[in-house]
């Protein structure tokens, strides 16, 4: 890492502390700081959609992927094109004209007005909580990239950088701040990746006909996976697109369904195949020049290495030039910036509003939740500092929010007259079974993750309550 690399990352994270400052003298209320006042346009929210659930973790664990099973772990984000399409379809029809005529700036708030006060703060509990562990995966990601890229770093240090840069900017702009930085920190990454990143690993590795020679066939193969492996993958990404407090701020934001929808259809083409396949090659190519004795000099990282998800990383820093390592290292720092942002402003705004009961149109209250933006970020450092596995980190966070709050949405969207009792304790059960049979690590039968259960405890208790306050009714008339 040499200075002009130094300068570059240096002007880039100026850029984005510049852009939270500006819009920090624009937002006049919590409306601004949380929705952008509903009035940002497609391309802009499908590209902060996609920039944010891929971002940074995705980008790192992607890699990671690559480098362990090859182009087959471009399925991951398979599971968010479904996702994105489906919710297109299905929720955002029915949420966004609801959102704008009640004002609402969380996902808690929209369950409240169909469910009521306590579910809605459960809601809020689980949001928050999932959130917090998906910022920390984030910023965890940001540091892995540090530790690959500037030699002699210490995770530790480079979490506090990260987190400092994120949660600065992220705190005194709002989501307004989120959305634009996210737009230009996206098309950053995908001109890195495109012009600069890949080009040169392929060349450096020596062209096709010495990648295609030195790596195994499976890992050239769609098939290397699992069934199992994908059916735990959609089970857990593709009910977050419901269930995600960071997608519904951003139809919330959108001006009308139509805006919001082709945003939605914009951002899952991003996530497959554009997204999902760079970086899974370049993690395949981090594979072959860890087998080549690239990183050799360093003393670790050979292709068995436990910790796959550094390849991608020590790749960029044996690859890349003077001037165009600053670069790419901005743009992949831009990935991580964009997803830990979005996570950062939700959990903010599940504490302050959904949490504290806060979210009057006051100048005070916008105050409060840039404190609380900055509290939590704090938090999620503390928690960063703990896990070792971005990806593992990011996909319980997932979990977490799924089996506790999907049923509920589901009810919500589908059924006649859901029944806040039996959202209220599938909400506990599915949420903390999933918790506990990950946290105590009890193996799920055949090889499932614990978010199946969770989620089938979840409908089952629904279900059961439903029925039982169905009967009383019919008894009663």
């Amino acid at each position: 890492m040499q200075g002009i690399d130094i300068i570059i990352f240096g002007i880039y994270a100026l850029i984005v502390l510049g852009v939270g400052l500006f819009f920090h003298f624009r937002n006049k209320n919590p409306s601004d700081y949380f929705t952008g006042g509903s009035r940002m346009s497609p391309w802009h929210i499908g590209l902060s959609v996609v920039a944010t659930d891929v971002g940074g973790g995705f980008s790192i664990g992607l890699g990671g992927l690559g480098f362990a099973m090859g182009l087959s772990g471009s399925w991951m984000l398979f599971t968010g094109l479904i996702g994105a399409w489906l919710s297109a379809v299905l929720l955002i029809p029915k949420v966004i004209g609801r959102a704008h005529k009640e004002g609402l700036l969380t996902f808690p708030q929209l369950l409240r007005l169909t469910y009521g006060k306590r579910v809605a703060l459960l809601a809020g509990i689980i949001s928050f909580i999932g959130y917090l562990g998906f910022t920390s995966s984030q910023l965890l990601a940001g540091a892995k990239l540090a530790v690959g890229t500037f030699p002699g770093t210490d995770l530790h240090s480079a979490l506090l950088v990260m987190g400092a840069i994120a949660v600065i900017y992220t705190a005194f702009g709002g989501i307004k701040a989120v959305i634009y930085t996210d737009t230009f920190q996206w098309l950053l990454l995908l001109s890195g990746l495109i012009f600069i990143a890949l080009p040169l690993a392929y060349s450096k590795l020596g062209g096709y006909a010495v990648i295609r020679e030195a790596v195994a066939p499976n890992l050239l193969s769609l098939r290397n996976i699992e069934p199992i492996q994908f059916v735990n993958w959609l089970v857990t990404i593709v009910p977050i697109w419901f269930v995600g407090m960071t997608l519904y701020q951003r139809i919330y934001a959108s001006r009308n369904e139509k805006d919001a929808r082709k945003a939605w259809f914009i951002a899952g083409l991003f996530e497959y195949p554009i997204m999902a396949f760079m970086g899974v090659t370049l993690g395949l190519f981090a594979r072959i020049a860890a087998e080549q004795g690239m990183f050799s000099s360093i003393g670790h990282m050979q292709a068995s290495d436990p910790d796959s998800e550094l390849g991608l990383p020590l790749l960029l820093s044996h690859i890349l030039p003077q001037g165009l390592m600053g670069i790419m290292l901005a743009a992949y720092f831009s990935a991580i910036l964009s997803t830990a942002d979005s996570c950062l402003i939700a959990a903010s705004g599940n504490l302050s509003t959904d949490l504290l009961g806060m979210g009057n149109v006051r100048k005070s209250d916008m105050r409060m939740s840039q404190l609380f933006t900055l509290l939590v970020g704090a938090l999620a450092l503390l928690i960063a500092t703990h896990m070792q596995s971005v990806l593992d980190l990011m996909l319980m966070s997932y979990a977490f929010m799924v089996s506790g709050l999907l049923v509920p949405v589901l009810a919500m969207l589908f059924i006649h007259k859901p029944i806040s009792q039996a959202a209220l304790w599938s909400m506990l059960f599915g949420g903390t079974a999933t918790l506990l049979l990950t946290s105590l690590h009890i193996p799920i039968p055949f090889g499932f993750d614990p978010i199946l259960p969770g989620l089938i405890l979840s409908t089952l208790v629904y279900a059961i309550i439903h029925l039982l306050y169905q009967n009383k009714w019919r008894a009663l008339n």
